[in-house]
């Protein structure tokens, strides 16, 4: 089970000082045993609970989403006025309960982390308050092992990172109101905006599937250009790349973790001389940072699950039919020909050729 906390937009809204921006010191916490949980069970924070439950309720394979308080003092505090305050350390949190045949937590964490800001302590969007902490919290040492390795690739994406991470203390539910609160109000706030939920709602490539190997069986596993594109942020030869001039049928996957990335239906003919592509298959595929190397400032685009290192994007590329021109170095891709898709696990992507 996930647990999701996440903090809601209030009418009556705290305004804190710099000082109180810091977690402040609590009462002694309330620690629950939940030994009894069941294993397919997370707990989340991530601003507005509102927002948070709406989305993980929206993610196929999501059993239940409630919206509750985590991590505080103990119940007599866990109302909602009460936190307001500040002071008791709850984070608004969901717990998710999924079930793992049809979406991975791997799927479900990764869609956490695409709506929130990791960098920021006691915020969220127009959110401020200890309350809105962001937090992802475990009951077993199975789930505990997931969330460590997602935390790791997620930290390692960000100069500050400041999202709690550690074992469940107790967990208590919101009030009635709270639960399916957008489904009772569906004018009501929520910082998840309704495009981002249907987009994460109808992803069909599960992050899952395609974990990063250890370090060691990437090293083994790659050319010597492929290891230093895609994991030292090198850049291969213009003209001299396998794909730059190939134009099959077929989809292009992380040449790491077999992450579909790309589909040949969406690249074209371009002078740069490596592979471009209009868009990937699904946005949140790709993960863009600031690039300032070599004294010009780009996007850089690395690979969701593998945070392999794929090239650049760019807009305003007149070759582009959209304008937008990923530009992706051929080492760090593999591809899947349209006749190979089903026999290399591939074809529940064939739609993307009807």
């Amino acid at each position: 089970m996930l647990l999701l906390i996440t903090s809601c937009f209030a009418n009556t809204r705290i305004q804190q000082s710099a000082k109180q921006q810091l977690i402040p010191k609590v009462k002694e916490v309330t620690i629950m045993d939940f030994s009894q949980e069941k294993e397919n069970v997370i707990y989340l924070a991530g601003d507005c609970f509102w927002g948070l439950e709406k989305l993980m309720q929206s993610i196929p394979g999501v059993i239940d989403a409630q919206s509750g308080y985590a991590n505080g003092t103990g119940k007599a505090d866990a109302k909602y006025q009460t936190i307001l305050g500040g002071k008791t350390g709850f984070r608004e949190t969901v717990r998710v309960e999924y079930d793992p045949a049809k979406v991975s937590l791997d799927h479900l964490l990764l869609a956490y982390f695409y709506v929130i800001d990791p960098t920021v302590l006691n915020k969220q969007g127009n959110d401020t308050g200890t309350q809105y902490q962001t937090g992802i919290y475990y009951t077993n040492t199975q789930v505990q092992a997931v969330v460590e390795r997602i935390v790791e690739l997620e930290r390692g994406r960000h100069k500050v990172f400041a999202v709690e991470v550690g074992p469940l203390k107790n967990y208590y539910p919101a009030e009635e109101y709270h639960q399916n609160y957008l489904d009772k109000n569906p004018g009501g706030y929520c910082h998840i905006s309704p495009a981002k939920i249907k987009l994460l709602s109808s992803l069909k490539i599960d992050a899952g599937a395609y974990k990063k190997p250890a370090a060691e069986t990437i090293r083994d596993k790659l050319t010597a250009e492929q290891f230093q594109v895609t994991q030292q942020n090198g850049t291969e030869r213009p003209f001299h790349n396998e794909f730059w001039d190939k134009f099959a049928k077929g989809i292009y996957v992380d040449i790491v973790t077999g992450e579909p990335l790309f589909s040949s239906t969406d690249k074209y003919q371009s002078s740069c001389c490596w592979p471009a592509f209009t868009k990937p298959i699904e946005a949140p595929l790709l993960v863009e940072r600031k690039d300032t190397s070599y004294g010009m400032v780009r996007t850089e685009v690395r690979s969701r699950s593998g945070d392999s290192h794929l090239g650049h994007v760019f807009t305003g590329d007149r070759e582009s039919p959209n304008g937008v021109r990923y530009c992706i170095n051929s080492a760090s891709l593999r591809f899947i020909p349209y006749e190979q898709m089903e026999a290399e696990g591939y074809g529940y992507l064939l739609y993307l050729f009807k």
